[in-house]
């Protein structure tokens, strides 16, 4: 008989084409940091926080203790990651749930690093220190009651008084933003559109959560209000204007998102997996019938490949040859992918999918957020046509 030419061993049905060995011991020793604190401070947690609709602030604290805030950034207390450390820690904290990644993704890919970029030195010594540790959380103020995936039909708007700058207007779906110490607010000028940092006990700013959330629960979703804001003159960001400021802000968010998406999907199929192996139907594990095995395979299948696309944009970020439009090809391809798996290991559990005891219905209902936010899936599907076409087809 002739030897087997694949070679001996089963491969691991978690890691299935051993994307392990493609991390350095470093990479894969924060991954396991992350995601120990998921399995040791949210998992136990989150099925209550999701169905009381709430997030402890003290998370906050908690993270920053461990780097994880604005982590990709440099200085100012910030731990100076690489690209793909940041989108281990994001696909670890998704696999908890996608408000954790949305926590860490707006405190410090919307917070900070508009403040990081574009700030000015006072700025930045002001606040990132503080926002790095989880002593200052931030939010993150862009999309609009009536201005979404259009940010350039913004309505707020800032106009110079003396030194100062006056702000009015409404800021909907705003992440983290009643119990943030400090927003970015960004806003239509006589200049164009420019950011400014807003702490939140400033005179006229208030907010007001948006309850009856059926995704997304596990996290904090407001509105933010303008009437009459006074900011001196320094409030405003001064290294950048236009949507270039906020479009680039988005850009690092979505990598997070491409990176956490896989998380999400992830923790759907090793549910089902260990749901099918277990499940007894008709004398036998469910996980044993040629339906549920395709099911299985394809969830599988479609894990190992979000991982290897999130893993080869990171290595292009970390290199500094990555494109925003490369961005939409990873958060527009993982989203749905996400998404897909969710429903199907939904189907596998049945009855039991349904129920907060598994995570598959909270990621399955969170992930009906996260293919709408950072720009929808239509938004991001334009972009790659854009790309592909060189024709621009958004109006």
């Amino acid at each position: 008989m002739s030897k087997n030419p694949i070679g001996p061993g089963t491969p691991d049905p978690l890691d299935f084409l051993n994307i392990d060995d493609e991390l350095s011991v470093d990479e894969r020793l924060l991954r396991d940091t992350v995601r120990q604190f998921v399995g040791d401070r949210i998992l136990p947690n989150v099925a209550e926080w999701f169905e009381e609709g709430s997030i402890p602030k003290e998370l906050g604290k908690e993270m920053g203790a461990l780097g994880m805030l604005g982590m990709h950034l440099d200085g100012y207390g910030c731990a100076g990651m690489s690209a793909v450390d940041y989108g281990l820690a994001c696909l670890e904290l998704e696999a908890g749930d996608s408000g954790t990644r949305s926590f860490v993704s707006v405190q410090g890919s919307l917070a900070m690093f508009p403040i990081w970029a574009y700030g000015s030195e006072e700025q930045k010594q002001q606040w990132l220190p503080g926002m790095a540790a989880g002593d200052l959380l931030g939010c993150f103020g862009l999309t609009e009651p009536d201005s979404g995936s259009d940010p350039g039909s913004m309505r707020t708007n800032a106009r110079k008084d003396g030194d100062d700058w006056v702000l009015n207007g409404a800021k909907m779906w705003i992440t983290n933003g009643s119990i943030a110490d400090v927003a970015v607010v960004w806003a239509q000028t006589d200049e164009g559109i420019r950011g400014f940092v807003v702490p939140t006990d400033t005179s006229g700013f208030s907010t007001q959560d948006i309850h009856h959330k059926l995704s997304l629960r596990a996290s904090v979703t407001s509105e933010l209000i303008l009437e009459d804001v006074r900011l001196p003159a320094d409030a405003v960001l001064p290294g950048v204007a236009g949507l270039k400021g906020p479009l680039s802000c988005l850009s690092e968010a979505r990598y997070g998102i491409l990176w956490g998406a896989v998380g999400a999907a992830r923790a759907c199929y090793e549910a089902a997996l260990d749901y099918s192996t277990s499940r007894e139907q008709f004398g036998g594990p469910i996980g044993g019938y040629q339906l549920t095995q395709r099911k299985l395979v394809e969830m599988m299948v479609a894990v190992n490949r979000g991982l290897l696309v999130a893993l080869h944009i990171g290595r292009k970020k970390d290199a500094g040859t990555l494109t925003a439009s490369q961005i939409s090809f990873g958060k527009f391809d993982n989203v749905r992918m996400a998404l897909e798996v969710a429903r199907e290991a939904r189907g596998i559990l049945g009855a039991n999918g349904i129920t907060l005891e598994y995570p598959v219905i909270r990621h399955m209902n969170n992930l009906e957020s996260v293919i709408t936010y950072e720009g929808t899936n239509e938004i991001h599907t334009l972009i790659l046509g854009q790309a592909i076409t060189g024709i621009n087809a958004f109006s």
